[in-house]
């Protein structure tokens, strides 16, 4: 059973559990030679952590804590600044930058409330892919099937294994198209996009400025509720869950069902069969202006241009350290004209806007997170079938980037099988009434 983030601050306030502890815990599990902590971590601070675990104890006795919060073990992707230590976003290219001079604010955030970093997770370099393979620092494997070597999902892959395996409490991510909901998905833990404007981007290695989001990953509903509040500077609680008596949620007709492999749909479905019985009003509904996303991104999306605007000067220095898969994504954005780049921009609102009024009579959409199980590694190996592949992971979680809306992705799976993750997708600003809706799901599907 993992530990959740609220039930490590009960413990914590009780005595049952010492802040060095549960540092410990984690630091053995990130050390063991048999699991997948040299390739979930980058970096591990394991003196710091220690030294910051012993203060917060000392804090706590002393009745100072700085929050209820205050000693919990979290990991940050790779993509974070903290002081004195060098982002590299997963990437050798950055190998040799300057170490950052501030926290980001959402780091200073977690520090203030007392969460302690354990180290730097692993990722897709750059966040470029839902798959989570990185050539630089290894792949870690997803929790299920090991012995089969499948892919984590990404880009927040470390982050994702790191809370699957316990060598984190909690973990932070980011997600421009997915990036916290597809390694949640594939490792069966709780992903969180929130509505993009909640959390600042500020000192974050960016993918795309239109469609980036910082959130976490956790063990529960409640665990990514209360460290977005803290990343939001909220005060932080856990959600109250939200009866499932009358609940409507819209299954979209178009896209989200498509090329589910068995395992998925049968999952899915089950899901759905027991929210129903506990009074959910499921309905399937055509939401057309989904179908108008691929026609306003046939010449390129955000993702290419915005990276390549970024990019362009370190690839033209050291771009034969990129990740060629990597790299060949971001130079598409030097493809998209001026003129269809602001096209999209227009389309974007324009399709927003259409399901803003479409949606505003249910309490969530709903759909697979992804619709199959986690590949293997060994599938990867051909370029067109990794694009395919890639190209799966990212369908369903990236429509919550485009329309800028909040979502989260929870197990749906049986004890036993392999992961599968239900998404439910919010209204733009509605964080908070999705966090109860979901709290209320995850205790209907608890086994």
């Amino acid at each position: 059973m993992l530990r959740t983030v609220q039930g490590c601050a009960e413990d914590l306030a009780s005595g049952a559990v010492t802040s060095r502890a549960l540092v410990e815990e984690c630091l053995a599990a990130i050390a063991n030679p048999a699991g997948e902590g040299a390739r979930a971590f980058i970096s591990v601070a394991t003196e710091a952590a220690r030294a910051s675990a012993d203060a917060h104890d000392a804090l706590r006795r002393a009745g100072r804590a700085p929050s209820a919060y205050a000693g919990i073990p979290f990991a940050v992707k790779d993509l974070y600044d903290v002081a004195g230590e060098r982002s590299m976003a997963g990437s050798r290219a950055l190998a040799d930058a300057a170490p950052a001079t501030a926290h980001a604010p959402t780091i200073a955030r977690m520090l203030a409330a007392g969460f302690i970093p354990l180290g730097r997770t692993n990722m897709t370099e750059f966040a470029y892919s839902g798959i989570g393979a990185n050539p630089h620092y290894g792949t870690p494997l997803s929790p299920w099937d090991r012995a089969s070597a499948r892919i984590p999902g990404g880009s927040s892959s470390g982050s994702g294994v790191a809370v699957a395996d316990g060598m984190a409490v909690v973990a932070l991510g980011s997600d421009t198209g997915g990036s916290c909901r597809i390694p949640a998905a594939l490792c069966g833990i709780v992903g969180y996009k929130p509505t993009a404007s909640r959390v600042p981007l500020d000192g974050v290695v960016p993918l795309s400025g239109s469609l980036d989001s910082l959130g976490p990953l956790g063990a529960s509903v409640a665990c990514c509720a209360i460290v977005d509040a803290v990343l939001a500077g909220e005060p932080p609680s856990p959600p109250r869950p939200r009866p499932l008596a009358g609940l409507r949620l819209a299954i979209p007709r178009e896209i989200v069902r498509d090329g589910m492999d068995a395992t998925v749909a049968a999952a899915f479905d089950n899901a759905l069969a027991r929210l129903a019985s506990l009074g959910a009003v499921i309905v399937e509904v055509g939401f057309a202006p989904l179908l108008d996303i691929a026609k306003a991104t046939a010449k390129g999306h955000f993702t290419a241009p915005e990276s390549y605007d970024w990019h362009r000067e370190l690839l033209a220095a050291k771009g034969a350290l990129y990740d060629p898969r990597v790299r060949s994504r971001i130079e598409t954005g030097t493809q998209m004209a001026a003129h269809d780049y602001v096209a999209l921009t227009k389309a974007r609102g324009r399709i927003c806007s259409a399901m803003n009024k479409l949606t505003r009579d249910y309490d969530a959409l709903v759909m697979p997170t992804v619709p199959i199980v986690a590949p293997r590694i060994a599938e990867l190996a051909e370029d067109a079938e990794y694009f395919r592949l890639n190209g799966l992971m990212l369908r369903n979680p990236s429509l919550g980037n485009f329309l800028d809306r909040c979502a989260i992705s929870l197990p749906c799976h049986r004890p036993g099988e392999a992961p599968v993750g239900l998404t439910l997708m919010g209204e733009t600003g509605r964080d908070h009434a999705l966090f109860a809706l979901a709290a209320g799901i995850e205790a209907a599907l608890a086994p």
